[in-house]
């Protein structure tokens, strides 16, 4: 019954089609169609049909009768006879029998008329959005398989549909036969008109919300604020008693809006953004309550219905509804949004690339209100059939959405989800900024993120515990660039992983000026752990001439400095060899010093082999190379400055 919505917005372009009949029963189902019955018009277009008559007007309309009506088997059918008379109709048709095809499975045949929709209409952004799109069933299939899916619970044999929670409770729009004397029948679908419901979570005793908010015709999406005083819904244009319709004698739908006084639903009256003209419908709030969004096809629409935002300032005040552009809206329906406290919206298209009938998207609001990163939610909530009224709690994942896929009670049903892996994939990166010599925190540090092209994207200063964390794509190349005063500036590069998590990038920070006093190791000052040398031998490796370049230049710097020179091994060979080797190596050490220019007075220096572990790694206990590492180092301590 969710139709009664999303038709109201294709009935202007219902009546531009002319009725070149052939005959009596074709006018009589023209009649029932210009008039909504859609379910007779359907049993009087078939019955001429099939005694042979043919005309593009009546496939058309026969299509359409059963399109509007979510039988897509059907539509394809009428579809296929149109475009057999006519290979060029107007491009709507070739929209609709394309996602009446990819609804009853046929997904290349589909694509077909895509491509020659595509290359006859290319400003249309369907169009646009299929060529950039091209391989968008690996991405729906990519997106699959994260929800825990179920029957709600609170389905009848009718259409229920349209769900939002409000204190432990959840409100609903369903045309369930409510048992008394005057129910109202609604021709395009025989079912009742829709009214609100109301149940507890997690439980199936469903009431009718009885206040005066239902009428004898439809209403649907609710939407209350979080104090629970304010109450928006759609209806049809019907107010005080009074029906009211457009000067064709067409009634559209309008959102409304009621407060709670007293505990009772009062002061009734449409959005001032509403009209006899066209459908407003399925508001949503904003997170801080200062924005409403809501479905339309007023004046500015891109398509058959759009997303629209309108401002609610201080005192209830309404701006200008403002449509929210061709990033997320198409020539094609765009409805029933729904908006997070995590700036994002949820939307359902028939518009974007998708599985056919409507499908639901989600897209990021981004700082300037623009809306970006469009995705199909995947194969688990969307189906082949329209999927819609999506929901969602951020905080436990858990959700609602309608749906009138196959194996439901009703010809819309109310599902709920369990989202058990977020759509996109969030990556955090984080880290430790800290003084390479000491180890000391370096709070106040400034760190910059730059993309693989070296284009800065944030900033963060370090905080009092030394730490930065930035907000990161998944399966991207980063560089972090830290820096601070007294400090030499650092980048490292970092490839984030292509799954949610979070990422560390320890920084340690050389200082470009050291503060030693006597008895500091001056090589912690250069990062210099241990002189190399070749496996048992004492010669001075050509990288490790660097390191003591360094120390020279600083003995040069300071000529009355004096170092005491140290050498020590790991465990893992003898007592007596360990102590040959390590003194043979601090001796080359002190020689290589000499021979550059150092007075022989300022240096000493012995090797202590294995008698100065750092660590629990002595004889016989089994260690990682890492920890052996820690004990094979080089020292130069100050004795005199």
């Amino acid at each position: 019954m969710k139709n009664f919505i999303l038709l109201c917005f294709t009935m202007a372009s219902v009546f531009s089609f002319k009725c070149y009949a052939q005959q009596s029963k074709v006018n009589a189902a023209d009649k029932k169609y210009d008039g909504y019955a859609y379910i007779d018009a359907i049993k009087t277009y078939e019955r001429v049909a099939r005694k042979g008559y043919k005309s593009e007007d009546m496939f058309k309309k026969l299509g359409n009768a059963y399109y509007f009506n979510s039988d897509f088997s059907g539509a394809a059918k009428w579809y296929g006879e149109l475009f057999a008379m006519n290979p060029s109709p107007e491009p709507e048709f070739y929209y609709r029998y394309a996602q009446s095809l990819k609804a009853t499975g046929q997904t290349a045949q589909a694509n077909k008329i895509m491509d020659e929709f595509n290359s006859k209409y290319k400003d249309d952004n369907r169009g646009r959005l299929y060529r950039e799109n091209a391989n968008y069933m690996d991405k729906i299939k990519a997106n699959s398989g994260r929800y825990n899916i179920e029957d709600a619970g609170i389905n009848s044999p009718y259409s229920d549909y349209s769900t939002f929670v409000s204190n432990n409770k959840i409100y609903f729009a369903s045309a369930r036969d409510t048992g008394n004397f005057s129910n109202r029948k609604h021709k395009w679908t025989g079912e009742y008109f829709t009214n609100l419901y109301v149940t507890d979570v997690d439980s199936a005793k469903v009431k009718k919300f009885k206040t005066a908010l239902n009428t004898k015709f439809h209403e649907s999406s609710p939407v209350l604020t979080k104090d629970g005083k304010t109450i928006y819904f759609t209806r049809n244009n019907y107010l005080d008693g009074k029906k009211g319709k457009n000067e064709d004698k067409i009634t559209f739908i309008k959102i409304y809006k009621a407060t709670l006084e007293n505990g009772k639903w009062t002061n009734i009256r449409e959005l001032p953004f509403s009209s006899n003209n066209y459908s407003t419908a399925h508001p949503a709030l904003s997170p801080d309550e200062k924005t409403l969004y809501f479905a339309s096809d007023m004046p500015g629409s891109i398509g058959q219905s759009d997303i629209f935002k309108v401002s609610i300032n201080e005192k209830g005040e309404y701006g200008t509804p403002k449509n929210l552009g061709k990033s997320i809206n198409t020539e094609g329906k765009e409805t029933f949004p729904h908006v997070s406290d995590e700036n994002e919206i949820y939307f359902s298209s028939d518009g974007h690339p998708g599985l056919g009938g409507l499908d639901v998207f989600v897209g990021q609001i981004d700082p300037d209100g623009s809306i970006s990163d469009i995705e199909n939610l995947g194969a688990d909530v969307n189906s082949p059939k329209d999927d819609f009224a999506y929901t969602i709690d951020t905080a436990t994942r858990k959700g609602y959405f309608s749906s009138n896929k196959d194996g439901g009670r009703g010809s819309d049903d109310i599902y709920k989800f369990l989202e058990t892996r977020r759509l996109k994939c969030a990556q955090e990166l984080y880290g430790l900024i800290t003084d390479e010599a000491t180890g000391m925190i370096l709070p106040g540090a400034k760190v910059s993120l730059f993309d693989r092209n070296l284009d800065l994207k944030k900033t963060f200063i370090a905080d009092e515990t030394g730490n930065y964390t930035f907000q990161v794509e998944c399966d991207e190349t980063y560089y972090v660039r830290a820096e601070k005063p007294d400090y030499n500036t650092k980048e490292v590069s970092i490839k984030i992983p292509d799954k949610t998590g979070k990422t560390n990038l320890p920084i340690a920070l050389e200082p470009a000026k050291c503060k030693v006093a006597i008895g500091d190791d001056l090589g912690k000052c250069f990062g210099i752990k241990m002189i190399y040398f070749d496996l048992d031998k004492s010669n001075i490796r050509e990288e490790a001439a660097l390191d003591l370049e360094k120390i020279l230049d600083v003995l040069n710097e300071n000529p009355k400095m004096k170092l005491d020179i140290r050498s020590h091994t790991d465990s893992r060979a003898s007592h007596k060899y360990n102590e040959s080797l390590s003194d043979r190596r601090a001796k080359s050490t002190i020689e290589w010093l000499i021979s550059n220019g150092v007075a022989k007075n300022r240096l000493t220096g012995r090797g202590y082999g294995e008698t100065q572990l750092v660590n629990e790694c002595a004889d016989n206990v089994k260690c990682s190379e890492e920890k052996h590492q820690e004990n094979r180092r080089s020292e130069f301590i100050i004795t005199a400055l």
